[in-house]
C-alpha cells in the first residue's frame, strides 16, 4: 500500500501497531489478548480468530452471543475462502404464519425473530478446515473469562445500560426474565470497571469446545433451546438446528483502481459496497474532505443499498444475478444518474447477463476477516435459561410482503448485515478489514477503501477519519468530526443533514494488513474499546 505511516491528519487515541509473528485487532483488548494468546501457543491465524470469537461472546455480550451468525474470509494455501455461517429461517416458520398471528412487519424482539444461530458451526468448521489447535484449547480463554470475570470496559458499560433500559419494558416477567437474570441479576447494568461474569455462559462453551460444536445443535442444549422457545409460541426447533450447517461459499469482489474489494456473496449485504465501490470508479476525486467527494460517495451508497434492499436475499432466491449487479454497464447507468443535487434513491433493472469484528494474520501468510452479531445490540432478547445463550433476531430483516425478494420462508436466509471484508492487490493479499454497526457496515467498508486507495490515508487515519451514515432517501448524519462547511454545502445540494452528538453510530472498525513479506500491520477504531494485540 502506498501511504505514509507517520500522516495522521485526524485526532486519534490510538498509533499503528506492527508485528512479524502475528496480530490480533478487536473491539475488546481482552479478546485480542485471547487471539494473541493461542498464537504463541502454537496456534495460527484461524486459531487465533476462533479464540477471539468464542471471547467476544464473552467480554462483549452488548454485541454478540453464542447464539450470533458469523461470516469470514479466511487467506489461507495462496488463495481467499469465504465462509457462510448464517442460519435460515425456522422450517415452519412463514409470512402467512406471522400475519395469521397479527404482524403486519416483522417484529424486532422475542421469540419470533429468531433464526437458526451460526457462530458455534463457525467455529468448528473453521478449526475443522484451517486450524492447527481443537476447540478445547481455542475456547479456554473465553471459558475462563465466564468462569472468574472480567471488569467491563467504558463502551461496553454504555451499551449494556442501553439495552437494559431497552429490554427491561419490553416483557419484564416472561420471554425476557431469564435476559435480566443473566445480564442484569441485581437489577442494573454493570458500570465501567465492574466484575461480571456468567457460569452458564461457561459451562456451554466447554460443551461446545468437548464436542467441537455438536452439543448446540443436537442434543441437551438443542433440546433446552427448543423448549424455551415453544414455551413463548416461537417457531425454532431441534429438528431447525440439527440441519443446520455452513457453506463455504467463492467470494465475490469488484476492482478499485488496481486494488480488489472481496465481499461474502449474497445473502449477506456486502454486495451493496461493491455496487457502490464500481459507481465511484468512474469519478475522479481531488480531496478527501471536499463537498464533491462527500456528495458523490453518499449517492452511490445510496444506490448500492436501493438496489440491495430490493434484491438481496438467499443466494437460492435473488430474481437478479449477482453479476448483473456488478456489471460495467449496470454501474454506467447508475453513474450516470449523480448530478450536482441529492436523490432519493430507486431501485434500478440492471441488464440480464450491534456486530463485533475482528481480523488476525501470522507469519506463515495465514489472515482472517470475521464477523460474528446477535443483531441490534443483545439481539431478540431472548436467553435460553441457565446457559449464557442470548439468541438473535435476524428474522427482524424478512419482508412480509409475498411479493417481495425477501419475503419469509421457512429454511431461507434472511438479507444480512455482517460483512467481513478484504483487500488484494494482483494475486497477493494485502488484507482483512471491517466496520461493525448494522447498515453502516457497507458504508463503512466504502469509506475506508476509499480513505486508503483514492487518499493514501494509512490504516489508523483510515478508520479515525470523520464519517458520514446515511440511513434513508436524502437523510444523512455527519458526525461531529465533519468540518462545518460540508455539512453546508450539503444541504445546499439538497442532502437533509444531521450532526451526531457522538460517534457511536458510525461503526467500529480494524484493520490488519500486510506491511511487507515480514511484517504486519494493524488499527483499531477510537470509537470502540478496541486493540491491536501483535507479536
Amino acid at each position: 500500500m502506498n501511504y505514509d505511516p507517520n500522516y495522521y491528519p485526524y485526532p486519534s487515541r490510538r498509533i499503528l501497531q506492527y508485528g512479524a509473528r502475528g496480530m490480533v485487532a478487536t473491539s475488546q483488548p481482552l479478546a485480542a489478548g485471547a487471539g494473541l494468546d493461542i498464537l504463541k501457543r502454537g496456534g495460527n491465524a484461524i486459531d487465533a480468530a476462533i479464540a477471539t470469537a468464542a471471547a467476544l461472546t464473552v467480554v462483549e455480550p452488548s454485541s454478540n452471543g453464542i447464539g450470533s451468525d458469523a461470516f469470514a474470509l479466511v487467506w489461507s494455501e495462496g488463495k481467499l475462502h469465504g465462509l457462510n455461517a448464517s442460519g435460515p429461517a425456522p422450517s415452519s416458520a412463514s409470512a402467512e404464519a406471522m400475519r395469521r398471528r397479527g404482524h403486519d412487519t416483522m417484529p424486532r424482539f422475542g421469540v419470533e425473530p429468531v433464526t437458526v444461530p451460526g457462530a458455534p458451526a463457525a467455529w468448528a468448521e473453521l478449526a475443522e478446515r484451517f486450524g492447527r489447535l481443537p476447540l478445547t484449547e481455542t475456547l479456554e480463554p473465553a471459558i475462563r473469562y465466564a468462569e472468574e470475570g472480567y471488569p467491563v470496559s467504558p463502551v461496553l458499560a454504555g451499551a449494556w445500560s442501553r439495552a437494559l433500559a431497552r429490554y427491561s419494558t419490553l416483557e419484564p416477567t416472561g420471554q425476557y426474565r431469564p435476559w435480566l437474570d443473566t445480564f442484569a441479576p441485581n437489577g442494573c447494568a454493570p458500570a465501567a470497571g465492574d466484575m461480571w461474569r456468567s457460569p452458564g455462559h461457561a459451562a456451554t462453551l466447554r460443551a461446545i469446545a468437548e464436542s467441537n460444536g455438536e452439543a448446540f445443535y443436537r442434543g441437551d442444549l438443542a433440546e433446552r433451546i427448543e423448549t424455551f422457545i415453544t414455551e413463548y409460541d416461537g417457531f425454532l426447533t431441534a429438528d431447525d438446528l440439527a440441519a443446520f450447517e455452513p457453506e463455504w461459499v467463492q467470494p465475490i469482489s469488484v476492482d478499485y483502481r488496481g486494488y480488489r474489494v472481496w465481499e461474502i456473496p449474497p445473502n449477506g449485504q456486502g454486495l451493496v459496497a461493491l455496487i457502490a465501490l464500481n459507481i465511484l470508479r468512474g469519478f475522479d476525486f481531488d480531496a478527501r474532505d471536499e463537498v464533491e467527494t462527500f456528495h458523490r460517495q453518499i449517492e452511490a451508497i445510496k444506490l448500492g443499498f436501493a438496489d440491495g434492499l430490493k434484491y438481496i436475499t438467499d443466494s437460492r432466491a435473488m430474481q437478479v444475478p449477482v453479476e448483473d449487479l456488478l456489471s460495467d454497464a449496470y454501474a454506467e447507468e447508475r453513474r450516470r444518474m449523480i448530478g450536482r443535487k441529492a436523490l432519493d434513491p430507486v431501485p434500478g433493472t440492471p441488464p440480464s447477463g450491534g456486530t463485533v469484528y475482528l481480523c488476525t494474520g501470522d507469519s506463515e501468510g495465514n489472515m482472517v476477516s470475521f464477523i460474528q452479531s446477535n443483531y441490534m445490540g443483545f439481539g431478540s432478547g431472548v436467553v435460553i435459561p441457565g446457559t449464557g445463550i442470548s439468541l438473535q433476531n435476524r428474522g427482524a430483516n424478512f419482508s412480509l410482503d409475498p411479493g417481495h425478494d425477501n419475503v419469509l420462508a421457512g429454511g431461507k436466509r434472511t438479507y444480512h448485515t455482517i460483512i467481513p471484508g478484504f483487500l488484494t492487490r494482483g494475486e497477493e493479499p494485502i488484507g482483512p478489514f471491517g466496520v461493525m454497526g448494522g447498515f453502516m457496515q457497507p458504508q463503512g467498508h466504502l469509506q475506508v477503501v476509499a480513505n486508503v486507495v483514492d487518499f493514501g490515508l494509512n490504516p489508523q487515519a483510515a478508520l479515525d477519519a470523520p464519517r458520514w451514515q446515511w440511513s434513508a432517501g436524502r437523510t444523512v448524519s455527519l458526525e461531529h468530526s465533519v468540518p462545518e462547511h460540508i455539512g453546508l454545502a450539503l444541504a445546499a445540494r439538497g442532502h437533509d443533514i444531521g450532526w451526531a452528538l457522538g460517534s457511536g453510530g458510525f461503526g467500529r472498525g480494524q484493520i490488519v494488513w500486510r506491511h511487507s513479506d515480514d511484517v504486519l500491520v494493524g488499527a483499531t477504531e477510537p470509537r470502540a474499546d478496541g486493540a491491536v494485540m501483535a507479536w
